[in-house]
């Protein structure tokens, strides 16, 4: 089946069969392999992708599912050789180890903060929840989510426009 999808900003027509997962399809015909196969079930998150702006596991998405929309992987967060800063606060707060889960877990940071721009600690760790790290302990990781929160800017990233319109709309208690 023919597809057409654009990642990270560029668009691609391929042939894929129709039962290929996303995820393989971002790794092995597009070369995003940022976007980490952890368990293929749903269950760890590491796989979290943007699709049309929202995170998605994609594990669980069909790469024919994909077809027309747009895909935002981990490697195309950053902008002119800056990090977004869901990135940069990750590593600013140490909120990796092994960094297997990091790609997920920054992608559906991102989402997070855009439906909340503010979150608590306990509001983060909610948000997370269908993202396993088997190695930190989560506090690393939910601290550099309300710092990131602190520093999100138009300008910062793909998603940078949503979170900018949800606070302009006075959504999310800002």
């Amino acid at each position: 089946m023919r597809i057409t999808v654009t990642v990270d900003g560029t668009k691609y027509t391929d042939e894929v069969e129709p039962r290929t997962l996303l995820v393989h399809h971002l790794r092995e015909k597009l070369g995003k392999v940022g976007t980490v196969v952890g368990c293929d079930t749903s269950n760890c998150g590491a796989c979290t992708v943007h699709l049309d702006g929202h995170s998605v596991k994609s594990c669980s998405v069909l790469a024919v599912q994909a077809d027309g929309c747009e895909v935002t992987t981990i490697e195309g967060l950053a902008r002119d050789g800056q990090l977004h800063p869901v990135q940069k606060a990750f590593n600013d707060n140490h909120a990796l180890q092994c960094g297997f889960c990091t790609p997920g877990m920054i992608m559906q940071s991102i989402d997070l903060l855009a439906d909340n721009p503010d979150p608590d600690e306990q509001a983060v760790r909610e948000g997370l929840e269908g993202n396993l790290c088997r190695c930190t302990g989560y506090q690393n990781i939910v601290r550099a989510v309300r710092d990131a929160a602190q520093h999100m800017s138009p300008g910062a990233g793909p998603e940078a426009e949503r979170i900018a319109e949800t606070k302009h709309a006075g959504v999310g208690g800002d």
